[in-house]
């Protein structure tokens, strides 16, 4: 950790935490992992018996207007996520460029992908995990991407820092009551599922902005798999409970942890008319929930 940072933030050897009785007592919004012996396969297809052992939770997304239902299993050695939500259609490309003849260049287009986040606060007691909390905090990112990400059956690992001191990259945002924070969002150490590949020569008239390769090091800890079917998506996420890595969150199965989920990437933007998914980048973490194992 930057000495710059925080003294809200705490070590990252510190990372696991149990919250207080009274931040937790809510048991009608607590997400309960359910121990299994097999695991089910990340395939997005959620067929697994293992499935039907955990009970599920439903949290409402305001902003996608649509309820998101998800559930969780474990094993001695790995947490297991099952999250599903209806999408009227499957969104699997991504800002494609698109060649404009008079030009001579390319542009990117409107298109899209479809997402799923969930956002694990790293602090060591309660905090708002919203983008425009009145507390700064650091929290764990593992977010799924239809395009970018799912080819290579990962979710995309990263973090998200949210803190009234400036860093390099950072997004203004405004807290609820008018404070000035700023929010980063770092990929874990390691190899991401995708780079970004600029065409300065015409190569037809839509051509893939992303070169997609596997993710390596800690940006691979989270494996995922979303499928879409008759207006659904199903999406699967396994990682290990303990990671070993400083940018993530480590899980103990004696400890109980705050998290939150949403259907757009949560990055801060206006919603944007132009593209395909208008509120693409706009997510929120409009509920707090708490994370159990059994």
């Amino acid at each position: 950790m930057k000495n710059s940072a925080p003294v809200v933030f705490v070590s990252f050897v510190a990372l696991l935490f149990s919250l207080p009785a009274a931040a937790t007592d809510r048991s009608s919004r607590t997400l309960t992992a359910v121990q299994v012996t097999d695991p089910p396969v990340i395939d997005g297809k959620a067929t697994d018996s293992a499935w039907s052992k955990a009970a599920s939770l439903t949290t409402f997304d305001p902003l996608a207007k649509t309820q998101l239902e998800i559930r969780s299993v474990y094993t001695k050695s790995h947490v297991y996520i099952l999250a599903t939500f209806p999408d009227r259609s499957e969104n699997r490309d991504h800002k494609t460029l698109v060649w404009v003849p008079d030009q001579k260049r390319y542009r990117i287009g409107p298109d899209r992908e479809d997402t799923f986040v969930l956002k694990w606060s790293m602090e060591a007691f309660p905090v708002d995990l919203r983008i425009d909390a009145e507390n700064s905090y650091r929290a764990d990112i593992w977010y799924w991407k239809s395009h970018r990400t799912d080819h290579a059956g990962f979710a995309d690992d990263k973090m998200h820092v949210y803190s009234t001191i400036r860093s390099p990259k950072a997004k203004k945002l405004l807290s609820r009551n008018g404070t000035r924070y700023y929010l980063t969002r770092p990929g874990d150490s390691g190899g991401s599922a995708y780079r970004t590949e600029i065409q300065a020569q015409h190569r037809g008239d839509r051509t893939p902005l992303f070169a997609l390769s596997a993710p390596t090091g800690s940006r691979a800890d989270v494996r995922a798999k979303g499928t879409w079917k008759d207006g659904r998506w199903t999406v699967e996420f396994a990682r290990k409970l303990k990671t070993g890595n400083s940018d993530d969150i480590q899980l103990d199965p004696g400890r109980q942890y705050a998290f939150g989920v949403s259907r757009f990437e949560i990055a801060g933007r206006r919603p944007n008319p132009k593209i395909q998914e208008p509120l693409f980048g706009s997510g929120e973490i409009t509920e707090l929930l708490t994370f159990r194992f059994d």
